[in-house]
């Protein structure tokens, strides 16, 4: 019961989504970038659906593809392609915002996060997992994370 009273409590603690809106205090690179963070932060618990790209059910990558859908940014569809037309950046430069790179059991990118701060990403880990958050310093994480890169300093499509 201790269990489901905190993973419900988890659900419904994600903060509301920042609406980019090209203004206020900060530049609106960094606003846009905040509010795609926030934006990945309210979808938590969303189960886990292979090749899912909807509200319905996410994989990583389909998730990193919504989430930039809903601020006019064009990815692409899979781990490996966003990857690849990411901007790169360095891990110590990281932002809210940012995607962080896995090679899970594989030579290539197969896995995909959004970097929240604090070194924590948000991404959908897998089959029966909902989309949930960790951190880069999970020794699981750290030892198959292989690069980070941005999408959100580009102009919406």
């Amino acid at each position: 019961l201790l269990l489901v009273a905190m993973s419900l409590a988890g659900c419904h603690s994600a903060p509301e989504p920042k609406v980019w809106n090209g203004s206020g205090g900060a530049s609106p690179v960094q606003n846009r970038g905040e509010a795609l963070a926030n934006f990945a932060l309210s979808l938590r618990g969303t189960r886990y659906r292979y090749g899912g790209a909807t509200r319905d059910g996410f994989d990583c990558s389909g998730l990193v593809f919504y989430a930039h859908r809903q601020f006019g940014l064009a990815v692409p569809r899979t781990s490996r392609d966003q990857a690849e037309q990411a901007k790169d950046v360095k891990p110590r430069k990281l932002k809210r915002g940012d995607l962080v790179f896995f090679k899970i059991g594989s030579h290539r990118v197969n896995h995909v996060g959004i970097y929240i701060g604090e070194r924590r990403f948000v991404h959908a880990p897998g089959a029966g997992k909902p989309v949930t958050i960790n951190s880069l310093d999970d020794e699981f994480y750290s030892e198959t994370f292989t690069s980070a890169g941005r999408f959100w300093e580009q102009s919406p499509h």
